[in-house]
């Protein structure tokens, strides 16, 4: 019969894989959708930057063919936006200059 060695501290031991409620993650995909970037929203819940993505690709893969599309009009949306305020402000400083 063999002895059992016993387990030295020097190991390592296997990570624990917290679970999250859907709530939570709801929360932190909301908070990617309204503009914070994925790694401020990550810090902020103490959270992997890794993890938002995977819950991000879970959504997207779960939702209609219409909030997909609507989705996409956002991201278009705030697009547009961010070059319409460059141009306005392109457009002040040149007419400064005449």
């Amino acid at each position: 019969m063999k002895k059992r060695e016993p387990k030295s501290s020097t190991q390592p031991t296997k990570p624990v894989r917290r679970k999250y409620d859907e709530e939570f993650k709801q929360q932190a995909l909301t908070m990617v959708r309204n503009g914070q970037s994925v790694r401020s929203v990550a810090e902020a819940l103490g959270i992997s930057e890794n993890l938002i993505h995977q819950w991000k690709r879970a959504a997207r893969a779960n939702q209609s063919s219409a909030e997909l599309e609507i989705e996409q009009l956002r991201q278009r949306l705030k697009q547009v936006e961010m070059e319409r305020d460059i141009l306005k402000k392109a457009l002040s400083i040149f007419s400064r200059q005449t």
